[in-house]
């Protein structure tokens, strides 16, 4: 259990260097150890592109090894047909006879089918090594195809005094340094979403402008009187946008206009996981946080503090619970992250 531990540890380093770049997939790392050296590493590395077992296997120089080795792999390899064939099929065809599996994968059309199919074919596969780390790794993908809808991550500054900011004024809270952190966060969620206050305030346009990406997020607003100006970056852009509202369905341009109840968040999240949508930012304002916060449909909080104070304005949402996971600081200001009690939830 301990030389399989070593190279599980080692897979979950290859697997984090997908961060960003493979959602709504996973992200997974794999090993191929021959007589207790690494003969071949591969990881997810994009979306729609080879899995890690592929790159793994292609990266063997002497393939006739393959056949006394074993893999290490962070999540259950694959046994369907998507964007790229099954992966437990690649194993058995190249005779691995060992496979160890950091976790089975929740995700329906795959859980403990991969493993069974490996098993058919005579391989022996150990199950739940570091299964803890591999779930903390893919906590998102894990929460939205437990319970189909995106991992939610509130995300919001405030004055030490704990106000948002003050009605119809923009006002900024976030220095370069914590703007740069944001917009990489942003660039790791599938999707963001605003309330339709923030955007006649801010003129947000929710895009990554300071972290190197090669996609933008989903641009999501909740306005259910179709209240937003019409020059709003959002609706003008060219970048795809989608309002959930009480009016209308139908697209116009860049924005797709979903009609339906936006005052019940398990709507308008089912919504977004129908779409393929795993992770979601939610940035504000203030009713649409409490509104997700009073159903308690939220996985992880993000909050920065500046260190002046307002006095007054539009208060801070109150966490009802949650768990310290880190601080940070950042030029004075002090960013803590929270998560929910996802203990007790059964999330990870």
């Amino acid at each position: 259990m301990e030389i399989d531990e070593r190279f599980m540890r080692r897979a979950l380093q290859l697997a984090r260097l997908g961060n960003g770049a493979v959602s709504p997939n996973p992200m997974v790392g794999a090993v191929i150890v021959h007589e207790g050296r690494i003969i071949g590493e591969g990881y997810h590395r994009q979306w729609g592109g080879p899995h890690a077992e592929v790159n793994a296997v292609n990266s063997v120089h002497d393939k006739l090894l393959l056949a006394d080795s074993t893999m290490y792999v962070t999540l259950e390899p694959c046994s369907h047909y998507g964007k790229t064939p099954p992966c437990a099929e690649l194993l058995v065809r190249e005779r691995i006879p060992r496979v160890v599996v950091g976790i089975t994968d929740p995700f329906a059309r795959v859980s403990g089918r991969g493993v069974k199919m490996l098993m058919d074919a005579g391989a022996e596969v150990v199950t739940d090594v570091l299964a803890e780390e591999c779930r903390a790794l893919n906590r998102r993908f894990i929460t939205a195809h437990t319970h189909r809808r995106p991992y939610v991550m509130l995300k919001w500054a405030q004055s030490a005094d704990r106000y948002m900011g003050i009605a119809g004024q923009k006002v900024v809270f976030s220095n370069d340094v914590t703007m740069m952190w944001m917009h990489r966060e942003r660039s790791r969620c599938d999707a963001i979403l605003v309330g339709a206050g923030t955007v006649a305030c801010d003129n947000p346009s929710l895009t990554v402008r300071r972290w190197p990406v090669a996609r933008h997020p989903l641009r999501v607003v909740l306005d259910g009187r179709l209240s937003m100006p019409h020059g709003s970056l959002l609706l003008t852009d060219g970048l795809p946008t989608i309002i959930y509202n009480n009016v209308k369905n139908g697209k116009e341009g860049n924005v797709e206009y979903v009609q339906m109840d936006t005052s019940s968040p398990v709507t308008w999240l089912a919504d977004l996981y129908g779409r393929g949508i795993t992770s979601l930012m939610v940035e504000g304002g203030a009713r649409v946080l409490n509104e997700l916060i009073d159903n308690d449909v939220w996985d992880e909080a993000r909050i920065e503090t500046a260190p002046v104070a307002l006095g007054c304005g539009v208060k801070a949402p109150v966490l009802p619970h949650g768990i310290v996971a880190k601080y940070e600081l950042h030029g004075g200001n002090r960013i803590a992250i929270l998560v929910n009690d996802v203990k007790s939830r059964g999330e990870i």
